[in-house]
């Protein structure tokens, strides 16, 4: 049984219910999250996942006035990778590995904390992290790194109800914000370097219990289950780790899919390894798969598709040129490739590099990737554009409907020499890899030709999404985890490893503004007001910072 600790402060609690006014949030409020900019009410701002805000007090003939308000100091030395959530004033967050807080947004006083002690047993790859919560009514949603879902009173932080969601000692876990759809919220397994099977499943939001379950990883029953050799989709991997999105008018919920198992080394699994490197479309209300597209097939670069699914209805130009409106998604992959992608049908529409690519050069009339022949982990290695981090990674990239371009934080002029070992034996709760990529970072880097060295390096990339051309490009000296935001003033937010805050005009890359926040930006900033008053928050480091206008 885990021992969980539930702390209070007595006189913030009072506070919290008996001075501010918030009302339950609906489901409907978080559909037109666009109609209230004040609050930040998903993970990305807006069920079409865009993290675009129509605040416009910050401008970027003011930004250089901005000033920090008050810092939150997490109790932990875990990476601070949570975007928080704020409704009516009330900025709620979630340190690793798991501990919520609730805050005053203007004044960052605590109202009430809950602590979670996971099991022992919980052993997540990359950090003991947690990226953010779901909210619906007055409850609040966490998955925890034990592979459980935690839902609690928004009032006071007491626990409603903890499902255990899958087995924490084979190595699943939850990492990623819960998304909310009607009466479910919905959750899938990290665990990818373990060689779980991977799932996405919705949990009734009153009760806890599971609804439906989509496995990411096609077994016999599933469609696709003969890109799997023998019985390599036991252990097939396809971990989701990143939150996804929803289109109301389609019912479809959509999520990125996680590299396949063993990471580097394909042979102990043949085939295509479906739905892994995938984008799956699925009807919300039964978890059915409607469609995939899948950005690489039979992985060996852990090339996880994770990425958020950014969904925008515009005028799109067709290849007999004639333009009408469509509902599109844009995607930009770990794999160097922007793709549009009609979210309708799941028909792929358009792929270009965004950063130096040598795995791939150019696509069939389908939409699958074109290999280029000996591109593949070898046991002398292989040298592979883009590294194994990815042209971008997990990160969240904007979309702003006031400049129309796409926003992508990317690594750039980056490789990595993918190096493969033996087939490895999975046992049940270890790493199941089979391989090794050398020296992702630091960013030295050889050419194709091996004789011209370059430097690698962290950049914000500004991209017209009907093209896929690059508009700007900002140069970071160092490279980026850091999630975009952008606003309805023009203005776009971001951070990178060295360990500051900027901003940039979002028409034209030009650098505006930026902060010292004494550690790694690894996390996606979010804006919000109060009493008309526009604030920017970002977690960076060990703490959350957030800044105002000068008054």
């Amino acid at each position: 049984m885990n021992a969980r600790v539930l702390l209070l402060v007595p006189a913030a609690c009072f506070l919290l219910q008996s001075q501010t006014a918030q009302s339950p949030v609906t489901f409907d409020r978080i559909l037109r999250a666009d109609k209230e900019p004040r609050n930040w009410l998903t993970y990305s701002g807006g069920v079409a996942s865009q993290r675009y805000s129509a605040l416009t007090q910050i401008t970027p003939a003011n930004v250089r006035n901005l000033e920090l308000q008050w810092i939150y100091q997490a109790r932990s030395l875990e990476k601070f990778e949570a975007t928080a959530l704020v409704v009516d004033g009330i900025l709620y967050t979630v340190q690793a590995p798991n501990d919520v807080i609730a805050l005053d947004a203007v004044t960052g006083r605590i109202y009430w904390t809950y602590s979670y002690a996971p099991e022992p047993e919980a052993r997540p790859c990359c950090g003991r992290i947690n990226r953010g919560l779901a909210i619906l009514g007055d409850t609040l949603f966490m998955g925890t790194i034990d592979a459980h879902l935690v839902a609690l009173d928004t009032k006071n932080g007491k626990p409603l109800w903890n499902t255990t969601v899958a087995k924490a000692a084979s190595g699943y876990a939850i990492t990623h914000a819960p998304l909310i759809v009607k009466d479910k919220v919905i959750v899938g397994t990290a665990g990818g370097e373990y060689g779980i099977r991977g799932f996405i499943a919705a949990y009734d939001i009153h009760t806890g219990k599971e609804v439906w379950r989509f496995y990411t990883v096609a077994g016999p029953e599933d469609p696709g289950h003969s890109s799997w050799g023998g019985d390599s989709w036991k252990t097939g991997g396809g971990s989701i780790w990143v939150t996804g999105s929803y289109d109301p008018s389609l019912n479809l919920t959509y999520w990125g899919v996680g590299n396949p198992g063993p990471d580097w080394n394909g042979d102990p699994r043949p085939g295509d390894n479906l739905y892994t490197n995938s984008v799956v479309a699925l009807d919300a209300d039964t978890g059915k798969l409607k469609w995939h597209y899948q950005f690489s097939p039979h992985d060996e670069f852990d090339y996880d598709s994770v990425q958020v699914p950014v969904l925008v209805d515009m005028d799109w130009k067709d290849t007999k040129g004639q333009t009408k409106p469509r509902k599109m998604m844009f995607w930009a992959n770990r794999n160097g490739l922007f793709y549009a992608i009609d979210r309708t049908t799941g028909e792929f529409l358009m792929g270009k590099p965004f950063v130096e690519v040598n795995w791939m050069n150019g696509f069939d009339e389908k939409g699958r990737p074109m290999r280029v022949p000996g591109k593949t982990p070898s046991t002398e290695g292989t040298l592979i554009f883009p590294g194994n981090q990815g042209g971008t990674n997990w990160y969240s990239p904007s979309f702003s409907p006031a400049t129309g371009l796409f926003y992508i934080p990317a690594w750039v002029n980056y490789s990595s020499i993918y190096v493969k070992s033996p087939d490895d034996e999975y046992t049940e709760g270890q790493r199941y890899a089979g391989g090794l990529p050398r020296s992702p970072v630091p960013f030295a880097r050889s050419s194709q030709n091996f004789r011209k060295e370059q430097e690698g390096y962290g950049a914000v990339l500004a991209i017209d999404p009907k093209t896929g051309e690059k508009k700007w490009e900002f140069k970071m000296t160092d490279v980026t985890d850091a999630g975009i935001l952008t606003t309805a003033s023009n203005l776009l937010f971001s951070g990178g490893r060295e360990g500051y805050f900027f901003a940039l005009d979002a028409r034209t890359g030009a650098p505006l503004w930026k902060a010292a926040v004494g550690g790694s930006v690894a996390s996606g900033a979010m804006s919000y007001s109060v009493d008309g008053r526009q604030y920017i928050a970002v977690a960076a480091g060990n703490s959350l910072f957030t800044f105002a206008l000068r008054q």
